[in-house]
This record gives C-alpha cells, structure tokens and sequence, in this order.
C-alpha cells in the first residue's frame, strides 16, 4: 500500500542543456521506471504511489519531466513534444545506469512509454500502461459521452465557452469538477501528493500538448494514435484503468486487443488513479504482474 517515503537520492541529469531531478528509492536488482501523467505535473503523485513497491524488492525510480517539479521549467513551446520527451526519458535511463527497466507509465505517461516502447524496445524488460490510450481520436469521443451524461443544457454550456476560449468561467469551471470527481479521483479528499502534484501543475506544457482541461483535447497529441503500431510490440504489457476513468474501459480494450503479449485489469470503484482510489485490489494486481515477469 502506498505511503510517502523519503527518496534515498536524487539525481540531477542534464537533458538537452537543461537540468532533470530525477527520484530513486531501494535498491534491488530489477526496476519500476514510473512515467507520470500530465503533461506539465511534477511527478509526486505517481512517485509516492509506487516507491513502497522496494518492500517487494524492486528499485523505483521516478523524475520530474522538463518544465516540471525540481527540474528545469523553460518556457519554450517547442520543447513540448511526446519525441522529445521520449529522448528525455532515455537520457535519464542511460544517466542511471538502469539497463533493462519495468516501465509504468500513467495517463500521459503512458503516452510516453508507447512511444518509447516502440522507440526503444530492448530496453524494456515489462510494460506496464496505466489509465492511458493509445489513440487519442478515439478517446475525444469517448470524453464526448462522458460528458453527455451532465445533459444537453450543460454540454451546450461547455460548448459555447471553448467556442469562445472562455474556460476559466465559473460556470464552465464548475461542470470540469464535477467530471474530474466522476472520473479523475472519486475520493471525497483527494490524497495529499495529488494535490502536491496538481497545485504545482506548469499549464505550459500541458496547453501545449494536451489542452485547458482533461476533457478537451486541442493540443499537438489531439491526432496521436499509435493503435497501427502496436502489433509489433511483444514485451509483456500489463494494461490497467478504473471502472470510471477518464480514459475509459474502451480505451484500454483498444490496447489489449492491438499488443499480442498484454493483459488488462479494470478496478471497480475508482477512476483515473485506482492506486489511491482502489489500492486493495491495485497492488496485488501489479505485484502479480511483476512477480511473473521478474529475471530467471
């Protein structure tokens, strides 16, 4: 079960002239390379939700991504790409010596790890894909119907107020937190390095890539979709999301049946982040998956 754990060092890496912090907790033989989501969000959330994973053995290691937490926070649009990312998340491996990893990625971090999965195959020991997609159009619609169950008068609300770029309205503010509580964290408090996360949250890089909010996507990944790609993809994949998502059930079924070696667990009773949601049924589900792919 997670719980907050001191880093046992920490790690400046220069990426492309700029300084990346990276996290590392225990010391075993194999290890979680955790990608978290965003983009633009320091990496506390996903970092205290895994570091406890050294009780079953396994090295962490976690990072704030450029233009996040400790790490460098130019303001240069052109640095935010998922390609330039995936050099980034290489250079951080190859800096920790780290050889063949466990890759989790969360939300956009999962984004990140299809991508260096397909960039970087053999440096992949396990790939494990949490409440992600791999192919975005198909996940705008999918937000299009989670959205629709608010009603055609608040749907049209919406509507007009990103027709008009007018998204900090209140009204408008107050429909994305209602979906963000019906599909982001469903806990009435949300654990503390989420809000860690989400109050230190560079809206730089997320306009650019993603968009306002989690659901409106207008940013460069809007026509991102890797689904083509996937076949060719053989490293064992554990896909994972809650009953509730944001980036749904469909969303997850689309991965599982395009990877040829993938399992796919759905937690009931959570959304977005089923490891603060539902962690009794979370960390057994991926210490299992771990256990099994562990080196001979």
């Amino acid at each position: 079960m997670w719980r907050e754990i001191e880093p046992e060092a920490r790690h400046e890496i220069e990426v492309g002239g700029y300084k990346v912090v990276a996290y590392s907790f225990g010391s075993g033989p194999e290890t979680v390379f955790c990608l978290n989501g965003g983009p633009g969000l320091p990496c506390d959330y996903l970092r205290e939700a895994h570091s406890c994973l050294i009780d079953k053995g396994y090295r962490v290691i976690a990072f704030d991504q450029l233009g996040t937490g400790a790490s460098d926070r130019p303001t240069d649009p052109a640095l935010w790409t998922i390609g330039r990312y995936v050099e980034e998340t290489e250079t951080v491996r190859k800096a920790l010596g780290l050889g063949q990893v466990h890759m989790l990625g969360h939300s956009w971090g999962g984004w990140l790890a299809i991508d260096y999965a397909l960039t970087y195959p053999e440096n992949l020991q396990t790939l494990i894909l949490e409440d992600t997609v791999a192919d975005m159009p198909h996940l705008i619609l999918e937000l299009e119907r989670l959205r629709s169950a608010l009603g055609p008068e608040t749907v049209a609300m919406m509507q007009k107020h990103e027709a008009q770029g007018t998204y900090d309205h209140p009204e408008y503010l107050a429909a994305v937190t209602i979906l963000n509580y019906r599909h982001v964290c469903r806990l009435a408090k949300w654990p503390a390095p989420v809000n860690r996360s989400i109050g230190d949250w560079n809206m730089g890089p997320y306009g650019t890539m993603q968009g306002p909010n989690e659901f409106l996507y207008i940013g460069n990944l809007k026509d991102w979709n890797r689904i083509p790609d996937l076949p060719a993809m053989t490293v064992p994949t554990l896909i994972t999301c809650g009953e509730h998502d944001e980036l749904t059930p469909a969303c997850a079924l689309k991965m599982k049946l395009a990877i040829p070696n993938s399992e796919i667990k759905v937690f009931a009773n959570a959304s977005h982040m089923p490891f603060y949601e539902n962690p009794a049924d979370y960390y057994p589900a991926l210490i299992d998956f771990l256990s099994r792919h562990r080196m001979n």
